[in-house]
């Protein structure tokens, strides 16, 4: 689901990924568990978007598709540390 900015409350396990449009994009701390091994792209396509998601009626939807990340990817980003959580990340 994707909420228009500052109408969706953050909890403390929430997870900042980056920003889509200038907009700020977390993901659930229990999503951010089974997904951290991999990279994840956000396209728009055309289609009919969750029923309450922000896109839905825009005639879009949102599509994630994943890969793994390589070896040095996955040493790059544990070098960083944590991503933000909840109240530490940016937006």
């Amino acid at each position: 689901m994707c909420f228009p900015r500052n109408e969706f409350k953050l909890g403390q396990r929430d997870v900042y990924l980056g920003t889509i449009a200038n907009t700020p994009f977390y993901i659930g701390g229990e999503q951010f568990e089974y997904w951290k091994h991999t990279q994840l792209t956000i396209d728009v396509v055309p289609g009919r978007g969750s029923g309450f998601s922000v896109e839905s009626p825009e005639g879009v939807r949102f599509l994630t598709r994943s890969r793994l990340f390589s070896d040095e990817e996955a040493i790059a980003l544990q070098a960083e540390g944590p991503p933000p959580r909840g109240a530490q990340a940016p937006g």
